[in-house]
């Protein structure tokens, strides 16, 4: 709402007070729903511009009501438009509606820990924990902890203590923001060794390296990046035999294989190639939310599972949930995305740019092309079409609600479609319509 400017100082007596404001029905209830400080500092705020001449005096109701958040949280909705579907600092995978549903439910009391038949206490999140089974046959136990680092801190602690884990030199990887795979390992004071060469690790070098002090073997899957030319690396198959566990830490989180990502390894796969536990992410490929997986052998998953550690990771009632319904429920929006149709993504850029040009906006439809992100699959392009509009919208786009988060090329704003469901299009072109306004 355009409430026009007053010169500093007119009409500063005429601006209600904070009591008097937060009466208003519509901030009263604004109250009820998100809690007294977060509306007061609206008003607060909005009263403050009254007094700078920003606003009119009689206008500072209608500014705090515009201001106040859709929740208590500082957390705001984004509608992920960059085309990275897995986008870390969005949050990852959305949730599909069924898991945000659980999640509502589990929100409050919950039969988390506690057999209803019985009245006694049961197995944490045993309705989740068998989900994954169910999925991953291969498997003979499963356990969930907080994210997938902490899957493989969990395995290093409980299988090699102050002992030996052999790792290739060529999977000593940085997994993002900083943290190294050898610096993580090393701080639950296990100790690396090391075997191979950057670009090739046989399974003799390997099995040289295996002795009495190893706690395992540990396969990293290089998710965020490729390597290639004069290479070499053990399989998982090429290394169960040699004595001690292999613990595959896949990355990505998928459960079986995907076609559309024939090099991503999945849990099945790695299982029955012989891995002995597989570590992995519930917030990426699988389209859950942010845990981290252990699936393996019974022995191996009850070491973890009791160990004093897997209390300090172990996750909420409302992960638990949003991952069962994830695993049992419909498609994901991940998974919806990466099949998308090129077809129905031109159509609706296409229709969201006549759309858009109709109202007087510089839009059109142009050929874009997306990645899965999260780490995963590197290389991978997904075909995909977006709508461009003037650069810079992309500022006022962040800034609206919902915000609207695209990406910047050649000063264009981009408005990738492969990572917005199509629900979503309506909401695209009113936040572009104010953008550009």
């Amino acid at each position: 709402m355009d409430h026009g400017t007053v010169p500093a100082g007119d009409g500063r007596r005429r601006i209600a007070r904070t009591d008097v404001l937060l009466g208003e029905p519509r901030l009263a209830e604004a109250v009820e729903r998100l809690g007294r400080g977060v509306v007061k500092a609206a008003v607060v705020a909005a009263q403050r511009r009254a007094r700078a001449g920003e606003i009119p005096p009689g206008a500072v109701a209608d500014a705090a009501v515009e201001s106040l958040p859709v929740t208590a949280s500082g957390l705001r909705p984004v509608i992920n438009a960059t085309g990275v579907l897995l986008h870390t600092n969005l949050g990852r995978a959305p949730l599909s509606d069924a898991a945000r549903e659980a999640v509502a439910v589990a929100s409050g009391a919950t039969d988390v820990e506690l057999d209803l038949e019985t009245g006694r206490r049961a197995r944490r999140g045993r309705s989740a924990l068998a989900a994954l089974l169910e999925r991953v046959p291969q498997a003979e136990a499963a356990h969930v902890v907080n994210n997938g680092a902490a899957a493989l801190v969990l395995a290093a602690t409980a299988l090699a203590g102050d002992g030996e884990i052999v790792l290739s030199r060529g999977e000593m990887v940085e997994i993002g923001d900083g943290f190294r795979i050898p610096e993580l390992l090393a701080a639950t004071g296990a100790r690396l060794r090391e075997v191979g060469t950057t670009n090739r690790t046989t399974p003799d070098d390997y099995a040289a390296a295996v002795g009495e002090e190893t706690g395992f073997i540990l396969k990293v899957h290089p998710s965020n990046f490729r390597m290639t030319g004069f290479t070499r690396g053990a399989d998982v198959a090429e290394l169960a035999g040699l004595g001690v566990p292999v613990v595959a830490d896949i990355g990505s989180g998928l459960l079986a294989h995907e076609p559309l990502l024939p090099d991503e390894p999945d849990a099945a796969s790695m299982l029955k190639a012989g891995a002995h536990l597989v570590t992995a992410s519930g917030d990426k490929l699988l389209g859950g939310p942010q845990c981290g997986l252990v699936l393996g052998h019974d022995d191996l998953v009850r070491r973890l599972a009791r160990h004093p550690l897997a209390r300090a990771l172990r996750v909420d009632k409302m992960t638990l949930a949003a991952l069962e319904a994830t695993v049992r429920g419909p498609r994901t929006p991940t998974d919806e995305a990466l099949h998308a149709d090129e077809a129905a993504l031109w159509e609706r850029a296409g229709r969201l740019a006549a759309r858009l040009r109709d109202e007087g906006v510089d839009a059109v439809a142009v050929e874009s092309e997306a990645a899965v992100g999260g780490g995963g699959a590197p290389g991978v392009v997904l075909p995909s079409a977006a709508v461009s509009v003037p650069g810079g919208c992309a500022a006022p786009l962040r800034r609206g609600t919902p915000a609207v988060m695209g990406r910047v090329e050649d000063r264009r704003c981009l408005l990738d479609l492969r990572s917005v469901p199509p629900d979503q299009d309506g909401e695209i072109a009113e936040a572009v319509r104010a953008a550009a306004s």
